[in-house]
């Protein structure tokens, strides 16, 4: 267990000068006019926009300046004033392209035309957005829709999701990849298993309430800032914070709030994890089960004394199933293995049970390092377990807090961008436009891939994703990717998936959500759901990035009503026109959440989206809150055994990142310069394959399906991780990572815990 010390790599607060340093440089970079970047006072505010980054919470009394460094790059990248109109692609050829670099396409500009790709001169051309929906709507047309995917990324808005819902199945096929399946599906399959719903209960009123707040696998300090403000207030209020992460990273150390004088002109900041474990990667289920030993322990012993007892027992009884199966798992398992496992001492985990016990409301918070894992479902009925045992769901102050990263890829899945035709409300949707929906069950992200690599899929209609850049066992999907007949990329600027074009290919530039859309009745706005269950409208505050960019919903309706024809009910130029019309659909498909949504969408702070579980409803096969047993402590415990020396290796996101747009190849946290293909290593694990800081290696994947997985080129770098643990970026490590290494039940990418060994060699990169 760590005790108050700051990272050796960056041995400052988070937040602080580094984050002022970093937005203004940002601003800088991209050309941001003075005017445009007084947007930043417009971000997360209740009239202004959603921020395009992260989907933290939009407070009701925001701050000042209600955006972090993270949310600011994002929207600086978005206002750039560098530009890729049609002449660039008369001077660059794709094959030219696809040699830059990843930082070097999103910094060339915003996209300004659409484009088709010409296979004779290697370029893309214009082409006129009537001719490109026809032409799509044809190809479309022609192919059986089984063989058809549309992705969306988190960054389209309810009423763009709810269209391509619509959309898709009206085409044919719940083949409805999104986002989600990368990341959080393991959220999505384990609450909905535990508790009823597949999302997490707690809002921000009960930051203000809770007693206790644990931390797994989620690096606030780089992926949701914002919540650091909220970290704080709770620390000034003397409750404790408990964080399990391999990495010891800043943002979850310290913090000096850059609105704060007294944090800006002195010395000070404040301590956030009371305690720091750094649990080895994979040994999530083991830490938290080392706990719940504890906890139940403790409540035996109260018991044969006769003392009041530790678990909240008449909740357990009234609201919960299975916990005497549980309890006796926890009481026989072994400490040796839970030790060995976890990496955590058991005096360490004995630190955190005692917190725990004394009080009587806490939360856990947790991200992709919880879920993208083989056991990544089973991460995330742990937590729940842990919960349930003192009644921490369901309360104020209490619940499990999945930290979702794209800012509406919680709010698609409530409108229907899902693969699972249970979750949709096909009879509601069938009955409201006239047309009986596919039951059949669609392609997530990990099965369309698995389809587009054995060449049974002709398109996919990509809506904002960097999809072959961002889904594992790259080198395998590329080729694959360009032989697809038919490829639709929707985006704001220019990524690796636009220079693998398809035999046809379309490029379509979009606006930015934080851009005035303007259609036929007037100036439009959209919404979103956090990853608190709050509902929010959003407004563009910029003109748009040029005048032949088109919004989302513009191109969803486009290219539906070239497909669909007179087989749709919708009148689609309608919804083009007029935002509105899709929100009162919405209302009628699920009035629960979204009736009279027009007048509500406005409201300080969100509309709450309705959750059973909150009240202790629960909506789970028994009726009740249900207890999980493991199925096994470790990770992988269904792959070969791993070879002596092996290492397990996790992906990582850097500050001067979001998902696959990279702002540039620096990580201040974690002393990264210039460079991101490296390896951070425990220098024990160094000393012993006789490696130096700066040496270079390579990476190789330990499988046995025949197919061989390895990255040259990396950098190593001492770090404090745990050993036989190791750590590299997202997505250069993509390569390593099996599309077959998923978790099960969800088949969320294995991308936190990949067997690789050390090879010898330098040089290439990724």
């Amino acid at each position: 267990m760590s005790k108050e010390t700051k990272s050796d790599a960056y041995p400052y607060a988070s937040g602080g000068w580094g984050s002022l340093k970093a937005v203004t440089s940002i601003l800088l970079q991209e050309k941001v006019p003075l005017a445009n970047s007084q947007v930043l006072m417009q971000q997360n505010k209740p009239d202004g926009f959603m921020c395009v980054s992260c989907s933290w919470a939009k407070p009701a009394d925001p701050h000042t300046f209600e955006f972090c460094e993270s949310g600011a790059k994002a929207t600086a990248w978005d206002l750039t004033a560098k530009r890729v109109t049609p002449d660039f692609f008369d001077v660059h050829t794709v094959s030219e392209l696809s040699k830059w670099h990843d930082h070097d396409l999103e910094e060339a500009g915003r996209l300004t035309e659409p484009m088709r790709y010409d296979p004779a001169t290697d370029r893309y051309v214009p082409i006129p957005w009537e001719q490109a929906f026809d032409e799509i709507g044809a190809q479309l047309r022609g192919f059986d829709p089984a063989s058809v995917v549309f992705y969306s990324s988190g960054r389209a808005s309810l009423e763009t999701s709810y269209m391509l819902q619509l959309f898709a199945r009206m085409y044919g096929n719940n083949n409805l990849a999104d986002s989600s399946n990368m990341c959080h599906e393991s959220t999505s399959v384990g609450l909905k298993e535990a508790i009823g719903v597949g999302v997490g209960t707690v809002g921000l009123d009960d930051y203000d309430k809770t007693d206790l707040m644990f931390f797994f696998g989620q690096n606030v300090g780089t992926n949701s800032p914002r919540m650091l403000h909220h970290l704080q207030d709770a620390r000034k209020r003397g409750v404790p914070i408990i964080t399990f992460n391999p990495l010891r990273e800043p943002g979850l150390l310290h913090f000096a709030n850059p609105q704060s004088p007294a944090d800006m002109l002195t010395p000070r900041d404040t301590q956030i994890s009371t305690q720091y474990h750094q649990v080895k990667t994979g040994g999530d289920t083991a830490a938290i089960l080392g706990i719940c030993k504890l906890v139940i322990k403790a409540d035996d012993r109260a018991l044969g004394a006769g003392a009041p007892r530790v678990l909240d027992i008449d909740f357990i009884r009234e609201h919960t199933s299975g916990y005497e199966t549980f309890a006796q798992f926890a009481r026989d398992a072994k400490w040796d293995d839970i030790e060995r496992i976890s990496g955590l001492s058991r005096d360490a985990l004995q630190a955190a049970a005692d917190e725990y016990m004394k009080a009587s409301a806490v939360i856990v918070n947790y991200g992709m390092g919880l879920t993208q894992h083989r056991m990544g479902v089973q991460n995330v009925r742990m937590v729940v377990n842990l919960l349930l045992l003192r009644g921490n769901i369901g309360k104020p102050g209490a619940g499990p807090s999945p930290i979702r990263g794209h800012s509406n890829v919680q709010g698609q899945r409530t409108v229907g961008i899902t693969e699972k035709p249970e979750l949709a409300p096909l009879d509601q949707l069938a009955e409201q436009f006239s047309f009986e929906p596919p039951r059949e069950k669609g392609m997530n992200t990990v099965e369309a891939f698995g389809a587009v690599v054995a060449g049974k899929l002709n398109a996919i209609v990509n809506l904002g994703g960097n999809l072959v850049r961002s889904v594992p066992d790259r080198y395998r999907i590329e080729p694959a990717w360009s032989a697809l007949p038919l490829t639709v990329n929707v985006a704001t600027k220019l990524n690796r998936s636009h220079l693998l074009p398809g035999k046809r290919s379309y490029l379509l530039p979009c606006l930015s959500r934080i851009e005035i859309d303007r259609q036929a009745s007037g100036a439009q706005v959209v919404s979103m759901e956090d990853s608190t269950a709050r509902f929010h409208g959003s407004r563009g505050v910029v003109d748009a990035a040029g005048p032949t960019i088109r919004s989302e919903p513009f191109i969803v309706a486009g290219i539906a009503k070239a497909t669909l024809g007179e087989r749709s009910s919708v009148d689609w130029d309608a919804w083009r026109d007029d935002y509105a019309l899709v929100r009162i659909e919405m209302g009628k498909t699920w009035p629960e959440m979204f009736e009279d949504f027009e007048t509500r969408m406005w409201t300080p702070g969100g509309v709450v989206r309705p959750l059973p579980a909150r009240e202790r409803k629960w909506k789970t096969k028994s009726g009740k809150a249900e207890f999980m047993v493991p199925e096994a402590l470790g990770e992988d415990p269904d792959m070969p055994e791993r070879e002596p020396g092996s290492l397990r290796l996790m992906t990582l996101r850097s500050d001067s990142q979001f998902n696959t747009t990279i702002y540039n190849l620096d990580d201040r946290f974690r002393g990264v310069k210039g460079s991101r293909m490296v390896v951070l290593m425990n220098p024990a694990d160094m000393e012993k394959r006789g490696l130096a800081k700066g040496d270079r290696i390579g990476l190789e994947t330990i499988a046995d399906d025949g197919v061989e997985r390895r990255v040259d080129g990396f950098s190593v770098v001492p770090f404090d991780v745990p050993e036989g643990c190791i750590g590299g970026y997202y997505p250069e490590c993509n390569p390593l990572l099996p599309l077959w290494h998923y978790a099960k039940e969800s088949k969320v990418p294995g991308a936190k815990s990949i067997p690789v060994r050390v090879a010898a060699g330098a040089g290439g990169s990724t």
